[in-house]
């Protein structure tokens, strides 16, 4: 297996490209931004997209992915709960003084607990809402990329669009703290961190109880 983190745009949000080491097929996870540059690495690595999916639909993880699926003609797949946020894109766009891509042609909505195969890899969905009604996580076992949910020492915003802080804790603890201590979080921001650290050190998970 090789991950591979790749912070884009003006958020520096970090796109994840998880490939398979036996047959080079890749997930892309939020390519939200620098499409060109995105899609000259996966060609210069051979790998060989088969999905892409949105852990959310705030501009940073959305605003190119159009570009990155008519290129690679894959499907696209996003929490059903994010999808007025996803029809919002250019709107989003224009709050922050940017421009958008159309939004991608929907091939599927997440599922809760639902999992999927990428060559010999297994993958299992995970619905974390809180910081977007519809945030998603992607695990698979020592490694769970949650988008905007937690981060070292932090956790997602919730004052956006139906963002909730009481909702967000409890997806963390529920979803995210059941992992084993020593599964890698891949963050939509920011360095990695491990779900055991944040159980002892992140003060927003402490301060609450």
């Amino acid at each position: 297996m090789h991950i591979h983190t790749i912070p884009v745009g003006p958020f520096q949000m970090n796109c994840y490209i998880l490939a398979d080491g036996q047959t080079d097929n890749c997930l892309i996870i939020d390519p939200g931004d620098e499409p060109e540059r995105l899609i000259t690495f996966i060609e210069e690595k051979g790998y060989k997209p088969q999905r892409i999916i949105n852990t959310h639909a705030h501009i940073d993880h959305a605003r190119r992915v159009a570009d990155i699926q008519k290129h690679f003609d894959i499907p696209y797949y996003l929490g059903q709960e994010d999808l007025p946020l996803l029809n919002t894109l250019t709107d989003q766009g224009r709050m922050f003084g940017l421009d958008t891509s159309e939004p991608p042609q929907i091939s599927g909505f997440l599922k809760d607990g639902e999992r999927f195969s990428l060559g010999s890899l297994s993958l299992s969905l995970l619905h974390t809402p809180g910081h977007s009604p519809g945030s998603f996580c992607v695990y698979t076992p020592g490694h769970v990329f949650v988008g905007d949910v937690l981060f070292r020492d932090s956790i997602g915003r919730t004052d956006l669009y139906a963002g909730n802080l009481e909702t967000l804790l409890r997806s963390i603890r529920e979803k995210l703290f059941i992992l084993p201590d020593d599964t890698v979080v891949y963050p939509g921001h920011g360095p990695t961190t491990t779900i055991g650290y944040e159980k002892q050190n992140n003060p927003f998970l402490n301060a609450a109880g």
